[in-house]
């Protein structure tokens, strides 16, 4: 069953808390052009998403299972990291904590 994502940007308060887990790596088309998803036609580039998903909840991290000092090599891990205003963190025990203590912080709606 699928759920539409604008469903999800307008059922939940302003106040939930987003964590994305996942490598990052994509082709960076996925990200910055309309078309440019290798499994379905996206209408939008998927930054557009990203910025209406933390516009919407401000308290949003990225877990990254990758090692953090191999994400400079991925184009498109670097650009995820700034769609979520650097609130990326290593899947690691460190990380995880960072990440709550980031999503435990007041965040302006």
């Amino acid at each position: 069953e699928r759920t539409k994502t604008w469903d999800v940007l307008h059922k939940y308060g302003h106040d939930y808390k987003v964590v994305f887990v996942g490598d990052a790596a994509m082709s960076p088309y996925e990200i910055t052009h309309p078309g440019g998803s290798v499994e379905h036609m996206n209408e939008e580039a998927g930054a557009i998403w990203m910025q209406r998903v933390t516009n919407t909840y401000p308290a949003t991290v990225w877990l990254n299972p990758v090692l953090e000092k191999q994400w400079n090599y991925s184009q498109s891990t670097k650009v995820m990291k700034q769609l979520v205003n650097d609130r990326m963190y290593p899947l690691t025990l460190d990380g995880l904590d960072d990440a709550m203590r980031e999503l435990s912080r007041k965040h302006g709606a």
